[in-house]
């Protein structure tokens, strides 16, 4: 019974390692930059990022890739070496990005694509090297032949895991990750972004791997780098995509006990609330219960880069930028509540789901270009730079440690909660405007409404929330209004309590 025990802890203290995303401070919410340059990833957590409260970066995959006719966003997903040379950059530009980022406090999370490497087509890769892919030879690794699963196959049968796990996704040349060979060179272009800064790894493909071949591959990876700051023995923060609604023959559950995971449940479902498609009231209960991971073990979001263009699950739940109203409220009640670890997108404007990102005439990336306000130009969407969106990074920031408490809804769309004493949220997603004393949880005061506006010395520049002495106010939230919800919290106090009127 003692030694069982001990096994026990010990795969408990492995699992634990890589759950912990090594975050500066009172800093929670990671955003994706899909497809950004390393230089402009680096300006980005120095000039926005860092001083708005966001705690890391996940950044499109950092390995050679092969180079497609019109330059598809999906290119990224066909490695041919594990060198650090892409459209985004050099190794030079990244390393430069991973120790500007870390040095104010952003951390970089690397999608890592490992399952597979290329399709059959084209020979010329980002970094200059030239593989046979036809003959599954990249001699940037170098791989070959042996180093795939056989025999070849094409996945037909989700339903089969050995089909789904052996063969090749949409005709992707499939590694053997039970080869040491093939686990040797993944281990080693990990490590090697770990020496770098990096803080972890978003696992690409992960439910098209063996689970017991990624935990030989996590447990050989090293600790983080002390001299960017980590903490002496801390693992890498490693979130692995697996789409599992329910009912699927491979369970996410397979992969939770490893590493975190990609709630994509979370995705669907918020979606489907905040189209209209079922009613708020029932959030009450977000989360487990709704068939979800378990507290720690899910990362979750409103989109991915995937699902926004129909791709992986949700289908016609899932909300994009392209419908903003509602996008705004989703991605709000997700950075509100308490349950999972919450990514946000940061996208570039498309029609066709399969174009790149803003390019020029030779097909080189396009830097963003920025608005007096603040928002992006150049084709570029930039969603953690509106307003409703990095006022609510602050927003979960300034409500850390705190439960939900004092859930009111009316029956329907209609919906409020406090986070502990330190914020309160609304929303209006019904026909009818919303006007209703409610309790805030907060202290007597005038407060700004951040998504309306946000707090200019002791005033506003949006709503002005006045709480009272019981800690009620009267909220209101039209149909008319730009947004569904308004938010307040301890941060965006404009004055100690109410002026007297004389």
């Amino acid at each position: 019974m003692k030694l069982f025990v001990l096994m026990f802890l010990a795969m408990a203290g492995s699992a634990l390692s890589h759950k912990n995303p090594y975050y500066w401070g009172e800093r929670s919410v990671m955003v994706h930059l899909f497809e950004w340059k390393w230089n402009d990833i680096a300006s980005e957590c120095e000039n926005f990022l860092a001083p708005n409260g966001f705690a890391g970066v996940q950044v499109s995959p950092p390995s050679e890739n092969l180079v497609i006719g019109n330059r598809p966003w999906w290119e990224r997903y066909q490695p041919c070496s594990y060198k650090l040379g892409t459209r985004s950059g050099d190794e030079a530009a990244f390393a430069n990005m991973v120790k500007r980022c870390n040095a104010v406090g952003v951390r970089i999370y690397i999608d890592g694509v490992i399952n597979h490497m290329t399709g059959g087509g084209g020979t010329m890769g980002t970094a200059g090297t030239v593989s046979q892919t036809s003959q599954r030879q990249y001699p940037g690794v170098p791989f070959g032949p042996p180093d795939f699963n056989s025999p070849i196959c094409t996945i037909t049968n989700y339903n089969d895991p050995n089909q789904v796990r052996n063969c090749e996704l949409v005709g992707l040349h499939d590694l053997n990750q039970g080869s040491e060979y093939v686990r040797g060179k993944i281990v080693d272009y990990f490590n090697h972004l770990v020496d770098l800064g990096v803080a972890g790894f978003r696992i690409d493909a992960a439910k098209h791997m063996w689970p017991g071949d990624l935990k030989v591959i996590y447990d050989r990876v090293k600790n983080l780098n002390t001299n960017h700051g980590f903490p002496s023995g801390a693992r890498p923060y490693i979130f692995q995509e697996v789409i599992d609604l329910g009912g699927e023959a491979i369970s996410k559950l397979e992969y939770s006990p490893m590493a975190v995971v990609t709630e994509f449940k979370f995705s669907a479902e918020i979606g489907k609330a905040f189209r209209g498609r079922n009613q708020l009231k029932f959030l009450v209960n977000w989360g487990p219960a709704w068939g979800m991971l378990p507290q720690g073990d899910g990362l979750v979001f409103v989109d991915n880069h995937d699902n926004q263009r129909g791709h992986g699950a949700g289908g016609a739940d899932i909300l994009t930028y392209k419908q903003s109203k509602q996008y705004k409220g989703a991605v709000a009640f997700a950075l509100a509540h308490t349950y999972g670890e919450p990514r946000i997108m940061s996208s570039f404007a498309f029609t066709d789901t399969d174009a790149g990102p803003p390019q020029d005439g030779n097909g080189n990336t396009q830097s963003p270009s920025f608005n007096a306000d603040g928002s992006c130009g150049n084709g570029w969407v930039c969603e953690h730079r509106w307003r409703q969106i990095y006022q609510m990074v602050g927003f979960r920031n300034a409500v850390k440690g705190t439960n939900v408490n004092d859930w009111w809804d009316n029956g329907s769309n209609q919906i409020a909660f406090c986070r502990g004493g330190k914020g309160f949220i609304a929303f209006n997603n019904d026909g009818g405007d919303l006007n209703q004393s409610l309790q805030t949880c907060l202290p007597a005061g005038q407060y700004c409404d951040i998504i309306s506006g946000s707090k200019s010395g002791n005033g506003c520049t949006g709503k002005t929330i006045t709480v009272g002495g019981d800690g009620r106010a009267q909220i209101s939230i039209s149909t008319r209004d730009d947004d569904m919800h308004l938010a307040i919290h301890v941060g965006s106090k404009s004055r100690l309590a109410p002026q007297s009127k004389l």
